[in-house]
């Protein structure tokens, strides 16, 4: 099985966002060493707790600091971008780095309503053309003239570069049949919401159309794992995750707290169970026993890649998790 990085650049208490970026430099570094197969950073906006803002951007400088692995955004929110701006990023990228960059995108905002507003300028962001925005910039990005009458006027540069391969992310049958049909990648979110379903990617494997993107179904499936030399160590490691993710169940935006602290949260009886409900978007164990879940779940669902993010309180740690399951995978 495929396994693959992907990337928040998370600042954890006490750590600054400029050492996340960097961190993500040292992640993508020792994921080429082990043997990932690529690397993937996020797009978030209107928080401190994550410091990637700017993927695109992370992505060509981890590009100069690597020679192998492939790197993108997983994703890019198009919502916020031109597809001509999308179209001219993505190929400048592959100009310097061919063969190894992805443009994935997302048609989630990557934040909350006040940032969206602020990336459209105060202006009603467009969210029900997100698909053909996407199509617009493939057809830019493969030098291609787009028919509509905004777009057909001008040309993406650089042109010439070899095409970047190209995925929709996404969490639903809608939009596993239209990465299907537009004949790109389907990266399925399953720490969002849990919910991978054979029916899911069969929609998008029956709908696939070759293109020049792609010539061939892929499926990715990104997880949160935490996993440590013990079991009792890798509960320990993932408790600012329980906690952090049992406070966006109330509606509680919160920064991250260490392990100890953690340890320490006051939790009521319901919060213990939601907590263990929340389990099934974070695979938390010895990493035999995620890795053996993972393989279950590749030889259920079919998919040929697993991307997994993992946010430990210390880099070491986080570097570790990596370590472990390339032990067990690769």
């Amino acid at each position: 099985m495929r396994l693959s990085i992907l990337d928040q650049a998370p600042v954890t208490k006490g750590n600054t966002a400029e050492q996340a970026l960097k961190n993500a430099e040292e992640l993508a570094q020792l994921g080429e060493e082990l043997g990932y197969y690529r690397m993937w950073m996020a797009e978030h906006h209107g928080t401190n707790a994550l410091a990637s803002s700017a993927p695109e951007i992370t992505t060509a400088h981890i590009a100069a600091k690597t020679d192998r692995i492939r790197l993108g955004t997983g994703g890019v929110m198009m919502m916020h971008y031109s597809p001509l701006k999308l179209a001219e990023v993505f190929k400048t990228l592959s100009a310097f780095s061919p063969g190894r960059i992805d443009f994935g995108v997302g048609r989630a905002p990557g934040g909350d309503h006040f940032s969206m507003y602020a990336m459209s300028e105060g202006r009603q962001p467009m969210l029900n053309n997100m698909y053909e925005k996407f199509e617009t910039a493939l057809q830019y990005i493969s030098d291609q003239v787009p028919s509509e009458e905004l777009y057909s006027r001008t040309m993406a540069a650089p042109t010439g570069i070899q095409l970047p391969e190209a995925w929709l992310l996404g969490s639903s049958g809608n939009s596993a049949m239209k990465a299907g049909e537009i004949g790109v990648g389907y990266s399925f979110a399953q720490f969002f919401n849990g919910e991978l379903s054979k029916e899911i990617l069969d929609t998008y494997r029956v709908n696939f159309i070759p293109t020049e993107f792609m010539e061939n179904p892929e499926i990715n499936v990104s997880y949160m794992v935490t996993v440590a030399e013990t079991e009792e160590e890798a509960e320990f490691e993932a408790g600012p995750q329980d906690i952090s993710r049992l406070k966006l169940m109330k509606g509680e935006i919160s920064q991250n707290i260490t392990p100890e602290e953690a340890q320490e949260y006051p939790l009521t009886e319901m919060d213990r169970i939601r907590i263990q409900e929340a389990r099934k978007l974070h695979l938390v164990g010895s990493a035999k026993d995620v890795a053996q879940q993972l393989q279950e779940e590749k030889e259920k669902y079919g998919f040929d890649e697993a991307m997994i993010v993992s946010i430990p309180h210390s880099q070491e740690k986080r570097l570790n998790v990596y370590r472990l399951l390339a032990e067990e995978l690769l």
